[in-house]
């Protein structure tokens, strides 16, 4: 039996938003917005979609425990979205995805530059006719410069915008972040954008295009490493798990394994002296303040390391916590998910999904089910809500034409005979 929709209670309850992006950046933007309340339409290529339904495996696992098309990659970006398939390269389909924007509030696209404006479906191609449309473009490098026509990716960006050469260790190579941190923060900042341009259409009755690149997000969040060159003209040096500017703020081995010092002050520096019976470190002219601990850090952390190995990461976090002196474990993945504060934050949530495998699979939840990331904005009086699994490929098409476009079923079976679905 189908179950009736969910009703969305986000902020953007009632706003229309034609996600023709794919991969990673454009989509988390859109799972944003959706999970504000906004209707987002998830526009994808009959037959294949997304390209991230195919990046695994691990995949969903159906009733006899096979994979399905919907990736792990595909499921953390794409909740509250409804999924419609649409060939814009097909005349009836570019005739259909007009109608489509027509009816939108914003449209987001990660398309490489120039692409859209092919198929007429440019932000020039279309702002006379829908003047107040918020149209999102994301690209590797933007729509002008000198790079506007590379394709970008994550993993280059990050090196190219400077974040690798200050990760790692000081004597290793260059790492990247073990997470797509290029493609998940130009999506904020395309969240943050889309919302300034509707206060704006809010004012003025006007919409406006959005350029966002993942380059110019990457150099924006070098953040205080990137000032520290501006400012003094010198290199923030690479310094591994420790901290260029604060001392002691990095990692240390315990007995059983490994904790997060993180010292932010001299006062909480007192505390911890005086916790390990060391308490001559604070008042000692080399360690009393964090300026003269960074000075003179070569002698002062193999000294705090000595300390930190002779208990259990446990004792250490059941000590300093009560001092408020900054200490933590660092989990694996699997005890992030059974955190007792992510379970309070409801970080961890359950929606009933129509691949899903009836009996279940390790991991995998209850049968039926798909378990996701959940959002951490957390309203008082608009709250986010889960409507929607991370739809399978086409699965609202004809809900969404029949919505949106008031089209009968006569209708949509002519545009399938078209080739435009």
């Amino acid at each position: 039996m189908t179950q009736p929709p969910i009703p969305a209670t986000g902020p953007l309850t009632g706003l229309k938003v034609l996600d023709m992006s794919r991969v990673l950046a454009g989509p988390s933007a859109t799972q944003i917005l959706g999970d504000l309340g906004a209707d987002v339409v998830k526009v994808e290529r009959p037959g294949q979609g997304d390209d991230t339904r195919a990046w695994g495996p691990p995949f969903l696992k159906d009733d006899a425990g096979q994979d399905t098309r919907e990736s792990a990659y595909y499921l953390s970006a794409n909740r509250n979205k409804r999924s419609l398939t649409l060939d814009f390269t097909n005349p009836a389909g570019k005739a259909l995805a007009l109608q489509l924007i027509g009816h939108a509030d914003v449209v987001v696209e990660n398309y490489k530059t120039g692409t859209l404006g092919r198929y007429g479906l440019g932000y020039e191609d279309l702002r006379d006719a829908f003047p107040r449309l918020i149209y999102c473009s994301i690209t590797g490098f933007g729509h002008t410069g000198p790079y506007a026509a590379r394709a970008g990716y994550d993993y280059l960006v990050q090196g190219m915008g400077g974040f690798m050469s200050l990760t790692g260790e000081p004597e290793g190579q260059p790492l990247k972040a073990g997470v797509a941190i290029a493609d998940l923060m130009t999506g904020t900042y395309a969240a943050i954008a889309i919302l300034a341009a509707l206060r704006h259409r809010d004012h003025t009755g006007r919409g406006q295009a959005i350029d966002l690149s993942l380059f110019d997000t990457q150099v924006a969040w070098l953040s205080h490493p990137g000032q520290y060159y501006l400012t003094s003209g010198h290199l923030a040096p690479r310094v591994g798990n420790a901290h260029p500017t604060i001392v002691p703020y990095q990692t240390f081995a315990t007995s059983d394994g490994w904790i997060i010092l993180a010292i932010g002050n001299d006062e909480q520096f007192a505390r911890f002296c005086h916790l390990t019976g060391n308490a001559a470190w604070a008042s000692d002219p080399r360690y009393a303040t964090n300026q003269a601990r960074v000075g003179n850090r070569d002698s002062l952390v193999p000294a705090i390391a000595a300390v930190i190995q002779g208990q259990s990461s446990q004792f250490w976090i059941d000590a300093l916590e009560p001092l408020g002196v900054p200490c933590g474990p660092i989990n694996s993945i699997d005890k992030v998910f059974v955190d007792p504060q992510v379970a309070a934050r409801g970080m961890r949530v359950t929606l009933p999904h129509p691949q899903a495998g009836g009996t279940g699979a390790p991991g995998a939840g209850l049968p039926g089910t798909v378990e996701l990331i959940g959002s951490p904005m957390k309203f008082s009086d608009t709250p986010v809500n889960y409507r929607q699994a991370p739809p399978t490929l086409g699965q609202h098409t004809d809900a969404v034409l029949q919505d949106w476009l008031r089209l009968d079923e006569e209708e949509i079976r002519h545009l399938r005979h078209t080739g435009a679905l």
